[in-house]
């Protein structure tokens, strides 16, 4: 599980191709490996991974043909960076909102908003997508927990104080940029439910 408080960044140092499958190799901070083993799971914008090799300061993971084909992480080359958040332990502390680590699809950035001290981000979605937006709802974009500002039909805004901008690879983004997507897997469950028991509603065979 992971809480959407994007520990920091850590940048690509190498890229291993393969047919549909990848092996991207990071290099993290000592505060960022403290504790990490192979086999550990950590969100590469927000995308969960696991730790296969661990040599100093450089971590690699592998992208299997799923995790190339839904997130951004395929597109990414030396020299990049990405948000990092390791997984959460029992007692830590759940500033975000509870996340898996799954990326359901991903975001166009489609417009940018400036403002002292705020930037808000406007993102559409998949059109299919678009019924799990609510506004003061919450969503994972590219690992980082976030209240959506507002709604307009796939589209959706998200407001960043400083301190996210800082942190997280966010502040570089630009219109065109996709961006990973996690949707709040409480509000999934709810509209799924909810349009089940609507649609056994309506079975006339019922």
């Amino acid at each position: 599980m992971f809480t959407g408080i994007v520990q920091g960044t850590a940048e690509l140092v190498s890229v291993e191709e393969r047919n549909e499958f990848r092996t991207h190799v990071l290099d993290m901070s000592d505060v960022m490996r403290e504790g990490l083993e192979i086999g550990a799971s950590v969100a590469h914008n927000g995308c969960c991974l696991t730790v296969t090799r661990i040599e100093g300061e450089r971590v690699s993971f592998d992208l299997m043909r799923e995790t190339l084909r839904l997130t951004n992480l395929g597109g990414l080359k030396v020299g990049d960076r990405v948000n990092i958040e390791r997984a959460a332990r029992f007692g830590d502390e759940i500033g975000g909102h509870a996340m898996s680590g799954h990326v359901i699809c991903m975001a166009e950035l489609v417009d940018i908003d400036e403002a002292p001290d705020n930037r808000r981000l406007w993102f559409e979605l998949p059109a299919e997508y678009a019924r799990f937006l609510f506004e003061k709802g919450y969503v994972g974009v590219d690992g980082i927990s976030l209240t959506i500002g507002d709604v307009r039909g796939a589209r959706f805004s998200v407001n960043l104080i400083p301190e996210t901008l800082a942190r997280t690879t966010l502040s570089d983004r630009a219109p065109g940029d996709r961006v990973n997507i996690e949707i709040d897997p409480q509000t999934q469950a709810i509209v799924e439910t909810v349009e089940r028991v609507l649609a056994s509603r309506n079975d006339p065979v019922r």
